[in-house]
Formats: C-alpha cells, structure tokens, sequence
C-alpha cells in the first residue's frame, strides 16, 4: 500500500513561504551562506588540528592527553558533519551539486560511516516520512529498543529506558562495524524497496571502512610513540563519547512523547498534510539561539529544517520566530523544550513504549 499525505486544506505553508521570502533578503540570504563556509572551514581545521596532534610526543606518551586529543577529534568530525556534510546532502554547503556531493562523501567517510548509504536513507525516506513506521528507516526495527508502537514488545523492552544509555554509548562503533553492512545487504530498507548495489560499490564499502581503521588506528599507532594499548582505548572511549553526544542531541528532535507517530488509514492516507506532518513529529530545543546553532548545525531547529530542508541551516534562527508565529496563526502543532527536558522527554517516551498499555501511542 502506497503511504500518501493529505491534500492541505490550509494556507499555512503559503503564508508562512511569503513571510520566510520577505525575511530572507538577499544580504541575509548572502550573510548565512557566508557563515555557513566559515563553520565549514572552522569545524574541518580543528578535525585536522586535532587529528595531526596526535603524532606529537607531548601527546602520545601521556595516556590521558592521547584520550583527550581523540575525544576532541571524534566531537570535532560529528561538529563538522552536522555543521557542513548535513548541509552538503541537502545541497546547500555550496552552490554547485558536484560540490556538496564532494564534502558530503569526504567529511563523512572520514568518520566511518559510509556516505552513499546514509544519504539514500536520509533523503528518500527520513525526509519524507518522519516518525512514520515502515516508511522512516530511523525508526527500523531492531533487537533491542523499541521506537515504535508498531513493533512487537518484549520483557526486556520493560527496561529499555534504563538500559538505552549504554546502548547508545556503542551507536556510533557499531554504525561503522555492523549497521553500514546490514544496510547493505538489505534489499528493503523502510519504504525503499528493491535496493541492491554492484560488486563495485560493495567493494568500495569494505575499503573505506579499512581506511577509516587505518589511519585513526593504525597511522597514529605506526608513527608516534604511544602503543597499541594506548591507541585502542582511546579510540574506544572517543566512539562512546561522541556516540552518547551524537544520539541525545539527535533523537529529541523526533522521538519524544510530545511528537506524533502517525499512522495511515485503510486507504493509505496519513492523518495530515505534508507540512503538518513534519511540524507534528518535530521538536525543536533553543531554536533561536546563535550559539546552539554554532554547535548543533540546525539539528535543533528540526521544523524549520523539515519545512525548508534547502535553506542552509545557519538560516533557521532567523525564520523559526515565523514558523511560530504562522504555527500560532493557523492553530498547527509546533514542539519546542530545552534540551534537558528534551532528553527527559525522550527516556519517558522509552519507558512508556516499553509497558503494554500504551501499545497505542
């Protein structure tokens, strides 16, 4: 069955376009291109700053210094994914496609996760469907926690709340290990069917994934003075930090209990229109404040990123206060916490979907 929106009934969304239009001029247009580089330049030099600090003496001989540098690295390359490669999928890091495809591959192959497979998931599902299972691959299946009503309750389920911080402490090592390569060999991935890739690109995969290990692991270990002990520990607990940071600052932006989970009917029609749908499954925390924009890329203003997925991201501190003021107007849902409660509200959702009398959220 084939997962359709509602036609609006609504001038929301044109409303709120013109007003967005007249707000946008061409010097602001202009200014937030302008500091969108700027971050791409800032983010990129301290992941190459950090990255080259590991080879120096002071560093590699002291354990803690090494764990530190690594820390920093691993925040630094999510930061600039956030702040430049999300933009770069959406084409709007620079003016030419060929270019943002280019960062985008780039910046986040460098982390380890495979590039072309995240971009597919992203825009030709996640985008599109939102918190609408079997149709947004961020909300998929899996053995241990459960995002959706849809899928079957376990006991363990019944814990997951309290559980979920450890899991999510291993998110970014095992998207790098295990998860690139269950995509791959997925015919069906959410609303996507019929996926499958040449010998080539799989082989591509593999290389990449031997790159990534090489030079964070194996270069840093060849050619300074710390030893593979050292190397490997402070590579692990990188990938736990920056995985606990990626998951909390990323998941409040669409599964909490204040978001929607629509589901479609008999006819295939989900309960709303396009526009109030993405409004609906969004939250936003501090959505107007420059310096959560600086470090989360726009991640924290997710309607204004939903509704204007082409406008770059250092824009949407500018044009959240219309969204809400249109929001206001036409009596549309708009969600917005601060990030603490955002969090709370993410481990309450997790407990709530973990207990059976709530199988219909």
């Amino acid at each position: 069955m084939k997962i359709k929106f509602k036609p609006s009934n609504s001038d929301f969304f044109k409303e709120l376009n013109t007003e967005v239009s007249k707000t946008l001029t061409s010097k602001v247009l202009a200014k937030g291109k302008r500091i969108l580089k700027i971050k791409f330049v800032f983010y990129l030099t301290l992941f190459i700053l950090f990255y080259t600090f590991l080879y120096t003496d002071f560093i590699s001989k002291n354990f803690f210094y090494l764990v530190s540098i690594y820390t920093l690295l691993g925040l630094s390359g999510i930061l600039l994914a956030f702040n430049a490669s999300h933009d770069a999928v959406h084409n709007t890091l620079f003016s030419e496609r060929k270019y943002n495809q280019i960062a985008h591959y780039i910046i986040f192959n460098l982390q380890g996760v495979n590039a072309t497979l995240w971009k597919k998931r992203h825009i030709s599902s996640h985008h599109i469907f939102p918190n609408v299972d079997g149709c947004d691959a961020d909300i998929d299946n899996n053995p241990f926690i459960r995002l959706s009503s849809s899928h079957k309750l376990k006991r363990i389920h019944k814990f997951q709340y309290l559980y979920a911080p450890l899991l999510y402490c291993l998110y970014t090592l095992q998207w790098i290990v295990v998860k690139d390569f269950v995509y791959l060999s997925k015919k069906d991935i959410a609303n996507m069917k019929d996926l499958s890739y040449t010998k080539g690109f799989i082989l591509e995969v593999f290389l990449l994934k031997a790159f990534y290990l090489i030079y964070m692991i194996g270069l840093p270990y060849y050619f300074s003075d710390a030893n593979l002990t050292m190397v490997l520990c402070s590579f692990f607990f990188m990938h736990g930090f920056i995985s606990i940071f990626f998951v909390l600052t990323l998941i409040i932006s669409h599964l909490t209990t204040e978001t929607c989970f629509p589901k479609a009917d008999k006819l295939g029609y989900l309960p709303t229109c396009y526009h109030e749908h993405q409004l609906s499954v969004s939250l936003d925390y501090h959505p107007t404040n420059k310096i959560a924009n600086w470090i989360f890329g726009g991640f924290n203003s997710h309607a204004a990123h939903h509704l204007f997925p082409k406008l770059p991201h250092t824009l949407y501190t500018i044009i959240t206060p219309k969204i809400k003021e249109m929001t206001g107007k036409f009596s549309m849902p708009y969600n917005e916490l601060n990030i603490i409660k955002a969090i709370y509200s993410h481990f309450k959702y997790l407990k709530k979907l973990g207990k059976k009398a709530h199988d219909n959220i």
